[in-house]
C-alpha cells in the first residue's frame, strides 16, 4: 500500500502520517514542492523515533508518480467526491492520494480521475478533516479490507 501526499504544507501532519506509515508498513510518497524542509523539527517530532521504519519516496511532480506506478490502482481522496471511501475496493499495492491542506488535490487531476475519487462523509457545514486524520481513516479501511495481511506479513502481528 502507498500513501501519496501532493505538495503537503504542514510538517506536523506529514510527521503524523509518517508515523502511521511506520506502524502499518505503508510506503509514503511526498510530491514536491513541500511546504517545509524535511529537516524541520516539527516534522521529526511528529514522527518521533519511527522514521527508520518508513520507506519514503520523493517525487518532483505528480506525473512522476503516475509514470512510475502506471500499473497500480489510484484512489483520489477529496471532499468534492460523490463516492464514499468505504465503497471503494482496495488492493495491497494501491496508492491513496491526498492533496495539500489548503487546497486538496488539484482540479485538473480530479477531473480526469473522477470515477476513482472518494470522500469521507461528514457533517455538511464542516469543510474538511485534518489531513493526517483523513489519511488514517482511509488507510485503515484499505487495510481492513485486506484483513490486515500486510501487518501480519511483517512479523509484528496485531497489537491490542
Amino acid at each position: 500500500m502507498h500513501i501519496v501526499l501532493i505538495e503537503p504544507e504542514i510538517p506536523g501532519n506529514t510527521g503524523n502520517i509518517a508515523r502511521l506509515c511506520a506502524g502499518t508498513a505503508i510506503e509514503l510518497h511526498l510530491v514536491k514542492p513541500l511546504g517545509f524542509s524535511v529537516d524541520d523539527k516539527h516534522l521529526k517530532r511528529a514522527g518521533l523515533d519511527y522514521w527508520h521504519l518508513v520507506k519514503v519516496h520523493y517525487h518532483e511532480n505528480f506525473d512522476e508518480v503516475l509514470e512510475k506506478y502506471r500499473n497500480h490502482n489510484f484512489h483520489y481522496c477529496s471532499t468534492k467526491a460523490a463516492k464514499v471511501y468505504s465503497d471503494a475496493k482496495f488492493e495491497s499495492e494501491d496508492l491513496l492520494v491526498f492533496g495539500k491542506e489548503t487546497a486538496g488535490i488539484p482540479e485538473e487531476i480530479l477531473k480526469v480521475n473522477w470515477e476513482r475519487t472518494i470522500r469521507i462523509p461528514m457533517q455538511e457545514d464542516a469543510r474538511s478533516l485534518n489531513l493526517s486524520n483523513a489519511v488514517a481513516v482511509v488507510a485503515y479501511e484499505a487495510l481492513r479490507q485486506q484483513n490486515f495481511q500486510s501487518l501480519l506479513k511483517t512479523g509484528g502481528g496485531l497489537r491490542n
